[in-house]
């Protein structure tokens, strides 16, 4: 059982207002560095390859190629360096983690779309034969 006064301290340094993100997404990392009395925005984009721990312990990992390279870095999900994760791109995975990404090179290391649910219906739904009921309705029966 974990000690109360551990819980307290770890819930007030949680952000409230966490990123939602999944493994596979596409995000850029907007963090705050520190040049002398300046602060500024760097940004790191690329693919969730990997989360971990829980709570204030909680990672994420962020992979891209640079000039050929592949670079990694390993980002705590609530701390104040971070400003925000904006998410670019949903991908649609089949793993907790990508550590396979990490030995392909070029096109083979695209994942495809997740479709995000919305709330409005875009089209009507279709039937099995490809039209919709709705436009059976509006179609006067065959005599």
């Amino acid at each position: 059982m974990k000690n109360i006064l551990l819980v307290q301290t770890e819930e007030s340094s949680l952000k409230k207002d966490a990123p939602k993100f999944e493994i596979g997404d596409q995000v850029a990392v907007h963090q705050r560095i520190l040049e002398g009395q300046k602060e500024r925005i760097q940004v790191f984009e690329g693919t969730v390859i990997a989360r971990r721990g829980e709570g204030t312990r909680a990672m994420f990992t962020v992979r891209r190629i640079v000039q050929g390279e592949g670079v990694e870095r390993v980002f705590p999900l609530h701390s104040p360096k971070i400003a925000k994760v904006e998410v670019k791109r949903t991908g649609r995975v089949r793993r907790a983690k990508l550590y396979y990404l990490r030995d392909r090179v070029g096109k083979a290391t695209r994942l495809r779309e997740r479709r995000v649910k919305s709330d409005t219906p875009t089209a009507s739904p279709r039937t099995r034969r490809g039209r919709s009921s709705a436009a059976k309705a509006a179609t006067p029966p065959a005599e």
